[in-house]
C-alpha cells in the first residue's frame, strides 16, 4: 500500500477504492488467447519489461478492478506468462488462491447528525465527512453515542502513551487526529517525529477504538498528516469498499468508521468550547486526557453488501535441493478499474501502480527460471489482489501460506517502480529494518549506487503496500526500488519527476504506459539488484532476520525457535 519516489506528493494506496463495475470471476480457470507475439527473452531486459506494462496497463484491461472483467484478464494473462516462463502451479495444482472478499457501498446520501443542546446539526457524505462500515450489516443504527476527543487515539505501552486511559469507552465515538504523537508539533522526542509510525496509520486507529469497545471513529482530516488531501479521503471512500469475511479476521470491528473534513472538525470543536489548534498542542503532550466533546452521534448508515471473491495469482520455481523451504517475490496487480459515469478518460490504467511490479516480478522469474545452477530453495512467485482495498490478498495468502511462514526466508516486495531513469541511489522504504539489506547493499555498491531511506518518512510508506503483512508475522521483508538522485539531472530532476507523478498520474486516469517518456534502463538496473537478493537468499541457507530493536523481531525469534524445535524433533523420531 508504499512509493518515496514516484508518491511522495500523493495519496495513500491503502486508502483507495473507487466506484468500480463489479462481476464475480467465474470458478473455473479458463484458458486466456495468447495477447502478444512478443519473442521474450531470459534475461531482464527493457523491451520485455515494456511489452508486459503494455498489456497490464491497457485498456482492454480496464483498470484491473478486483471482481470485474479486468480481473479475468489480468489473472489469466499473469498466469499464461508464468506458464511461458517454466513455473509450476503455485497453490497446489492451481495457479489461483480465492481470496473472499465483502464488498460494501454506504449510500452516499447518508448524514451525520450531531446533537448538542437540543440544537442539530447535519454533515453531508462526501463534503463535511465520509463514513462506512466493515461489518458487513446492509443497516447500522447509532443513537446519541457520546463523542469524545482521543488525541491521537494511541495506546502504545513502550511509549508510555495512552490516549484512551482511564474511561469506558463502550458505545461511545472517538475522535482523533491522524499521524503520530510528535509529528504536528514536530518533536523529535516523541515517537519517532516526522517518521509515521505504525500507530500513525489511520488503519490503527480503527483498530485500536474497536478493540477499546467504541461504537464510532472519526478521524480529523489535514493534509500534511495524512499526507494527501480531503479529496483523495472523498474519492476513495465514496464508491465500493472491501473487507475481508470477519471469519477471517477475528480481530473486532468498529459499527462505523471515518473521516471529518478539518472544517468540519473546526466546528465540531468551536460548538464544544474548544480551539483545534489548541487541542493539537494538548494532544502532543504526554499524560493528555480525553476530552468531552459536549454531542452526541447519531447515524442511520445504509448500505450495499455483496459478498464476492477475487484472486491471487501464485507460480513457484521449485528448489533444486532444499524445495521445502522459499524465498518469496510479490506484487499487487489490482487497481481501481473503469469509473462508469465520468466523462472522458474513465479507465483507471495503473501503469506504474502498480502494473510496473508485476512485471518486474515476471522478468524476475524468468530469469531465475533460466539460471544455472538452479535455486537450492523454492522461489514463490505471488502477484496479489486487494492492495488497493487495504492490503487484502496479501493478509489472505499469510493467513493460509502455500509455505509455512517459518520456511519462508525472506520477501522482495515490487510496488510502482521508478521508471525515470537510472539512478545513484537506492531507496529503501523502511531504511534500517532487516538483514536483508546486508545482501543489497554490496550488490547496490557494484552499480556504484547508495542505499537510503525513503524521503517522505511522515507518509508512513512502510505500511502501506503488501509486504507489511509478512512483516507483522515475522517474516523479513525488502520493499526497495530506484532513487531520486537521477543520472540525468541529479535530485532536482528526481523531485521535480516524483511531484509530476503525483499530481498528474497517481491514482487517476493518466497513469499509463508512455514509451516515449518512460526510462526503463533504471528500471532494468533496479531488477538487477532485486534478482540479486533472491538468488544469494534462494542459493545459500541464509536465514535473514529483523535488526536487533525492531518491533518485528520477536515474532521471527519465536518462529526460527520453533523451526529448529520442530526439527530437532523430527530428527529424534527418526532415530
Amino acid at each position: 500500500m508504499p512509493r518515496h519516489l514516484l508518491l511522495c506528493l500523493a495519496a495513500s494506496a491503502a486508502l483507495v477504492a473507487c466506484k468500480q463495475e463489479q462481476a464475480p470471476p467465474p470458478a473455473a480457470e479458463t484458458p486466456a488467447a495468447p495477447a502478444t507475439a512478443h519473442a521474450f527473452n531470459a534475461q531482464i531486459n527493457a523491451a520485455d519489461f515494456g511489452e508486459l506494462v503494455k498489456h497490464l496497463a491497457s485498456d482492454e484491461f480496464e483498470g484491473r478492478a478486483p471482481g470485474s472483467k479486468g480481473e479475468e484478464l489480468t489473472v489469466n494473462y499473469i498466469r499464461d506468462q508464468m506458464q511461458r516462463i517454466g513455473l509450476q502451479p503455485g497453490n497446489g495444482d492451481s495457479w489461483f488462491q480465492d481470496v473472499p472478499m465483502t464488498e460494501t457501498t454506504a449510500d452516499p446520501k447518508t448524514v451525520l447528525k450531531i446533537q448538542r443542546d437540543g440544537a442539530s446539526q447535519d454533515l453531508a457524505f462526501g463534503t463535511d465527512m465520509v463514513i462506512g462500515t466493515r461489518t458487513g450489516q446492509p443497516e447500522i443504527k447509532i443513537d446519541a453515542s457520546d463523542m469524545v476527543f482521543v488525541g491521537y487515539g494511541v495506546d502504545a505501552p513502550e511509549q508510555n502513551w495512552n490516549d484512551y486511559a482511564g474511561q469506558d469507552w463502550k458505545g461511545k465515538t472517538v475522535v482523533m487526529f491522524v499521524n503520530d504523537p510528535g509529528f504536528h508539533a514536530n518533536d523529535e522526542k516523541l515517537f519517532e517525529g516526522k517518521r509515521m509510525t505504525y500507530y500513525g496509520r489511520w488503519t490503527y486507529k480503527f483498530e485500536e477504538a474497536a478493540r477499546k469497545g467504541a461504537a464510532a471513529a472519526l478521524i480529523v482530516h489535514d493534509t500534511a498528516g495524512a499526507s494527501y488531501g480531503w479529496d483523495v479521503v472523498k474519492n476513495s471512500w465514496g464508491g465500493a469498499q472491501y473487507d475481508l469475511p470477519a471469519a477471517e479476521d477475528k480481530e473486532p470491528r468498529l459499527q462505523a468508521q471515518g473521516w471529518l473534513s478539518a472544517e468540519a472538525a473546526r466546528k465540531l470543536f468551536a460548538d464544544a468550547g474548544l480551539d483545534l489548534d489548541k487541542a493539537y498542542a494538548d494532544a502532543n503532550k504526554r499524560g493528555f486526557k480525553p476530552v468531552p466533546l459536549k454531542a452526541q452521534l447519531s447515524l442511520d448508515l445504509k448500505s450495499t453488501i455483496a459478498e464476492k471473491k477475487s484472486r491471487n495469482v501464485v507460480g513457484v520455481l521449485p528448489g533444486s535441493s532444499r524445495a521445502d523451504e522459499a524465498v518469496l517475490y510479490m506484487a499487487h496487480w489490482d487497481h481501481l478499474g473503469k469509473h462508469e459515469g465520468e466523462e472522458g478518460d474513465n479507465i483507471y490504467n495503473g501503469a506504474v501502480d502498480n502494473a510496473t511490479g508485476v512485471a518486474g516480478i515476471l522478468e524476475v522469474a524468468d530469469a531465475m527460471a533460466h539460471q544455472q545452477p538452479a535455486p537450492a530453495r523454492s522461489v514463490v512467485f505471488l502477484a496479489v489482489t486487494l492492495e488497493e482495498s487495504g492490503l487484502l490478498g496479501s493478509q489472505y495468502y499469510v493467513n493460509h501460506p502455500t509455505f509455512p511462514l517459518d520456511k519462508i526466508a525472506g520477501v522482495i516486495n515490487i510496488d510502482a517502480m521508478s521508471v525515470n531513469g537510472r539512478a545513484r541511489d537506492l531507496t529503501v522504504t523502511g531504511f534500517g529494518s532487516s538483514e536483508l539489506e546486508d545482501i543489497l547493499k554490496p550488490l547496490a555498491a557494484r552499480q556504484n549506487r547508495t542505499l537510503h531511506a525513503e524521503t517522505s518518512v511522515q507518509s508512513g510508506f512502510y505500511f502501506r503496500s503488501d509486504h507489511f503483512n509478512f512483516a507483522k508475522a515475522g517474516v523479513p521483508a525488502l520493499y526497495a526500488d530506484g532513487g531520486e538522485d537521477l543520472l540525468d539531472g541529479g535530485t532536482e530532476a528526481g523531485k521535480r519527476a516524483a511531484e509530476a507523478y503525483g499530481k498528474e498520474r497517481y491514482h487517476g486516469p493518466k497513469d499509463e504506459y508512455d514509451p516515449a517518456t518512460w526510462k526503463l534502463d533504471g528500471v532494468v538496473e533496479d531488477l538487477e539488484l532485486l534478482y540479486g537478493v533472491g538468488q544469494q537468499l534462494a542459493g545459500g541457507d541464509a536465514w535473514p532476520n529483523w535488526y536487533e530493536g525492531n518491533p518485528f523481531k520477536a515474532n521471527r525469534d519465536a518462529m526460527m525457535k520453533h523451526k529448529a524445535e520442530s526439527s530437532t524433533s523430527t530428527d529424534a523420531t527418526k532415530k
